[in-house]
């Protein structure tokens, strides 16, 4: 199988880059492939430095740079090596300025500037760590979301990603022995949603988690019969509360949040104030 080197400039950190790359790359199987990161590009000296190592492992070179000379200059570097030379968002950012009527600022790292929804993202973040694992119950209303679910049905990753995306989320395990405080079906402010999964899938992850902490796996914890009666009693809790179900055994952590996500939006819709006939 041959190598392929793909190099991948930056002139902030890279995170939307990284996110188009995994993206793209995903819609092939076997394949080899050497990812070179070459974030906070922003000065034609920097740039400079870098082309030794093109010319030291040649392949597709991705950029996000939003300043056109620095552009131009890496492009023109490309030509000269032979390279091919993608500019993931260029496309996208020129019909923008058709739709907009105006140029785009070109101002490296705008979309990770310190304004309001960075900081309402770090509230969220600081929210959610604070309210992993059914801890502090008494704030549990003044989340956004709050998750549901028996032990290992991705509670907390989800929970995770959800603030990064500025949600304040609270998780809560359910456990037969030891049900939730009462205050998890007063909540009428939070979306809560439930998370569930097969219980194979659920066994096996179990016993997995157990051998990682060189623990026995042949325990309740991860017996099938105790985590289908495990997974019997959260769906009941979910119907008697009317509360919407995702079933993530075959879903990522992005798309169990996206589908949480389109809960909320969906959710607001139906709650928007409806606008009075003239």
């Amino acid at each position: 199988m041959a190598r392929t080197h793909l190099h991948l400039f930056s002139d902030s950190t890279g995170e939307t880059l990284q996110m188009v790359a995994n993206a793209a790359l995903a819609q092939f199987e076997n394949v080899d492939v050497v990812r070179h990161f070459w974030p906070m590009v922003r000065s034609r000296q920097h740039l400079e430095r870098i082309v030794p190592e093109l010319e030291k492992s040649p392949g597709l070179i991705l950029y996000t740079l939003v300043n056109e000379d620095m552009r131009k200059v890496l492009e023109e570097k490309c030509r000269q090596l032979s390279l091919p030379a993608v500019d993931a968002l260029g496309e996208v950012t020129n019909v923008l300025e058709s739709c907009f009527g105006q140029e785009a600022h070109g101002r490296p790292g705008r979309q990770h500037r310190m304004d309001d929804a960075y900081f309402r993202r770090v509230d969220a973040i600081h929210f959610t760590i604070a309210h992993d694992d059914g801890i502090a119950s008494d704030d549990w209303h003044k989340a956004d979301i709050v998750l549901a679910g028996v032990s290992r049905t991705s509670k907390t990753p989800t929970s995770i990603y959800l603030a990064n995306r500025g949600y304040k989320v609270a998780n809560i395990p359910l456990v037969m022995e030891s049900p939730p405080p009462p205050v998890l079906f007063e909540l009428d402010g939070p979306l809560v949603v439930g998370l569930t999964t097969a219980p194979e899938r659920l066994v096996q992850i179990r016993r997995n988690r157990l051998l990682s902490l060189n623990e026995a796996s042949e325990t309740a914890y991860a017996e099938h019969e105790r985590v289908e009666e495990e997974i019997r009693f959260a769906r009941r809790m979910f119907a008697d509360n009317n509360w919407p179900v995702i079933d993530v055994t075959r879903r990522s952590i992005e798309e169990t949040a996206a589908a949480i996500i389109k809960l909320m939006n969906d959710r607001r819709e139906r709650t928007k104030p409806q606008e009075k006939p003239i």
